[in-house]
């Protein structure tokens, strides 16, 4: 049955809200499987543990990377011989920086952004500094951790 100027019939309208309830439920069941298999997807983690013998001999005014979580980490060593560690991803769109050794500044090459080494924003669209974690040397472990964060490693 079709209503005077309507442009569809009563099954249409039907049928097409019904599947539209369908899609709607369906999408939330395998979202939620997708969250109850992979819960850390898309999560950064508090802290990482990294093999001391891989990260402490790095040259002074370098770099190393290591895996944050699914994004990019950079251990840096100053050229003084302090070390530290940030998270290697640009303030402003999330590209991943580079460390130039000549400049001894960070720099994104996405929307040519600068960072100096104590990761300070000071040219291009970053927004805010660099976000550097702490570090802390146990045995032949190096713990990199969010700030703020209590890390207990179990002792096992």
């Amino acid at each position: 049955m079709r209503i005077d100027y309507s442009l569809l019939t009563r099954r249409t309208f039907l049928n097409t809200l019904l599947g539209g309830w369908f899609i709607a439920f369906f999408s939330g069941v395998i979202y939620a499987l997708i969250k109850f298999a992979f819960p850390t997807l898309g999560k950064e983690p508090d802290f990482v543990v990294l093999n001391a013998n891989d990260f402490l001999d790095i040259p002074p005014n370098s770099v190393k990377p290591f895996a944050w979580g699914g994004k990019v980490g950079l251990f840096f060593k100053k050229a003084d011989g302090a070390t530290t560690a940030l998270k290697g991803l640009c303030t402003h769109m999330e590209c991943n920086i580079t460390y130039k050794q000549e400049d001894r500044k960070f720099y994104c090459a996405c929307h040519e952004g600068w960072y100096d080494e104590n990761g300070k924003n000071i040219k291009g669209p970053p927004p805010k500094p660099l976000e550097f974690f702490n570090i802390r040397t146990e045995g032949k472990s190096i713990i990199v951790f969010r700030k703020g964060t209590k890390v207990e490693l179990s002792k096992g």
